[in-house]
């Protein structure tokens, strides 16, 4: 019995911060804006970069938000999410950029199907619990992009 004791003495950090930021995959370095955001917290802004780095070689190149929780004696954890949106829609396309004004002047389309693969990409971090909803978030953004998608969203067809 005194065994179980001895081990629960281990508590919990205790957080000071969280600090969100959004880096291309691969290439996180002390520079701005990861260093000023990080130095100003006390974290060891190599470390991250070098750990941030290994665990996103296979996302070269690719925006990647990332939340760290910093905690109270400077030690940090991190969550990589899915890239946004945009980022993927402007991806399929080939696009640069999205449209000045997107109620007049559209930059290209997607069909359904390219909607399904990155909504099921975003599912993680998006608050749905339908692939269809998942959908239909992602036909928003692409609308407010100046993207039009072709045909009639799948469950319209009943």
């Amino acid at each position: 019995m005194p065994e179980l004791l001895k081990s629960d003495k281990t508590m919990a950090k205790e957080i000071s911060t969280y600090v969100k930021l959004q880096v291309k995959g691969a290439a996180a370095n002390p520079s701005p804006p990861i260093g000023p955001a990080l130095g100003s917290k006390g974290v060891n802004i190599m470390e991250f970069c070098k750990q941030f780095n290994a665990r996103t070689q296979d996302k070269a190149g690719m925006v990647l938000p990332v939340v760290i929780t910093v905690f109270t004696d400077k030690s940090f954890e991190f969550v990589i999410k899915t890239p946004p949106a945009p980022i993927l829609l402007m991806e399929a396309l080939k696009v640069k950029g999205g449209s000045a004004e997107p109620n007049r002047k559209k930059i290209g389309s997607v069909t359904w199907d390219q909607v399904k693969t990155i909504a099921e990409t975003k599912m993680p971090d998006l608050n749905c619990f339908t692939v269809e909803s998942a959908m239909s978030m992602v036909a928003g953004t692409a609308r407010s992009m100046g993207i039009t998608v072709q045909g009639k969203a799948p469950w319209d067809n009943q």
